[in-house]
């Protein structure tokens, strides 16, 4: 598909109500979520299912008082909101062993090899995302980049850390718990600054 730049004229359209402009919106970011999703989620059903909520959320926020107002920052702003709806629907659903194993893998990190949502739109993200895990413990960060950016296999990381893979498990929760809240000051701390120059 072809990338879409997107800017302040075309918020303000989306955010006003404008039918072509939500038109387009939604048939640009429904293939990029259903790509996302269709990876991770057992059936067509509850991808469609997660994809109504993702829109109805992004629709609410930006319609909201304090709503996005940077056009450049839309395609971060969706690429967040899938990830929580994802998180949400992994931690409610009743899933299977595999699939509670499959959880360890659900993570706001944009993986550049194989988020093709984080990487089509948010090339920024990307950066903010390796900025935070050199801000890291270097256990954390060793730990996240092997499972998660280099994909290696979980037996051959717990070979490499002297761990059992229940172990594994409890340290990538509290990695990712750290990462999570690293991230989301910093795109606040963006935000601000990107507010303060825009009101300079």
């Amino acid at each position: 598909m072809e990338f879409f730049a997107f800017d302040e004229v075309y918020l303000e359209r989306l955010r006003s109500g404008d039918f072509r402009t939500e038109q387009h919106f939604v048939s640009y970011f429904s293939q990029l979520i259903q790509l996302k999703l269709r990876s991770r989620v057992p059936s067509a059903d509850v991808v469609e299912e997660l994809r109504q909520e993702i829109f109805t959320r992004v629709f609410t926020a930006l319609r909201s008082k304090d709503g996005i107002r940077q056009g450049d920052r839309l395609g971060a702003f969706v690429n967040s909101v899938c990830n929580f709806v994802l998180l949400e629907y992994y931690r409610s659903s009743s899933r299977t062993t595999s699939l509670q194993e499959d959880d360890e893998e659900e993570v706001e990190i944009p993986d550049p090899k194989v988020d093709v949502l984080g990487t089509i739109m948010s090339q920024q993200t990307v950066s903010q995302v390796r900025s935070v895990l050199d801000d890291l413990s270097e256990r954390d960060r060793r730990l996240l980049k092997a499972v998660f950016l280099d994909e290696q296999d979980k037996d051959e990381v717990c070979r490499d850390f002297k761990l059992d893979r229940d172990y594994l498990r409890v340290l990538l929760h509290r990695a990712k718990q750290t990462f999570k809240s690293q991230f989301l000051k910093q795109q606040r701390r963006s935000e601000r600054d990107a507010a303060i120059s825009g009101g300079a």
